[in-house]
């Protein structure tokens, strides 16, 4: 049997697995999410059906972790013509310079820079996204404790741990991701720190990779959601080849037991 072929199984059986689970969710923004444009899953169609909710169509985004540029959750705002800025800690795959729409710093972004990172635009985003793969619930708090609060805040979290367990990493500025499941925090511990800053948990996406936080002031636009974290949590499902989810650390287990 070709490669090809091989691949081409595996496609299916993610597009099934992917179409099962949009059938089964409880919550109807999963119901309209596909798997195209330039997110990693189906952030793309996620992030517009929310926008549209709140009447917000056009404004500026901020994304930390941009990976090379090429596949992020704010490309597709950048094609509806938004404005924003971007940061990350490599080289992206394109020259920004010049551009009118689209700011980019490489850099290390830490809980001690990234209140000066964000206040160097001198703007107020209408979307922060983060994903970080460590360190990001610190980063958040450290965004919302200093009145950074866009009207949408889209977050990976550990879909590893489910919903009614409290997890996070311990903080480390040099932190890196080692492809295991040593990273970030539970959808838990994100709601709890965004309920605390005004916001609610309206959608995540079904891979179980990002959470997507709006302001409570916008609540009735989303009625229809589910209220109860289980009902909108997604469990992991990364279309990773040999396993659905990361592997276990050593790291994770010692942070469980201390």
């Amino acid at each position: 049997m070709g490669t090809n072929t091989l691949s081409d199984i595996y496609d299916l059986l993610v597009h099934k697995e992917f179409t099962e689970r949009k059938i089964r969710h409880p919550n109807p923004i999963n119901k309209k999410s596909v798997l195209n444009g330039f997110s990693q899953f189906d952030e793309d169609s996620i992030t517009p059906e929310i926008l549209n909710r709140i009447g917000l169509h056009k404004g500026f985004f901020v994304e930390f972790g941009v990976g090379n540029g090429l596949e992020n959750n704010s490309i597709v705002l950048l094609a509806s013509d938004w404005e924003g800025a971007w940061f990350g800690g490599q080289e992206i795959s394109f020259e920004t310079f010049g551009s009118t729409k689209l700011k980019f710093e490489r850099v290390w972004i830490t809980k001690d820079n990234i209140l000066d990172l964000y206040s160097s635009l001198n703007k107020n985003a209408d979307v922060v996204s983060l994903d970080l793969d460590g360190n990001d619930i610190y980063l958040v708090e450290e965004l919302l404790s200093n009145n950074v609060n866009p009207e949408l805040f889209i977050v990976e979290y550990n879909a590893k741990f489910p919903p009614q367990i409290d997890f996070k990493i311990d903080y480390n500025a040099l932190h890196t991701w080692s492809n295991d499941d040593y990273f970030g925090a539970s959808l838990k511990s994100f709601n709890s720190l965004f309920s605390a800053y005004g916001y609610r948990l309206v959608c995540c996406n079904l891979s179980g990779a990002n959470a997507f936080f709006v302001k409570t002031k916008y609540s009735d636009y989303f009625s229809d959601v589910p209220s109860d974290l289980n009902e909108i949590y997604c469990e992991p499902f990364y279309f990773l080849k040999i396993k659905k989810m990361h592997p276990p650390s050593a790291k994770t287990l010692t942070q469980i037991i201390s």
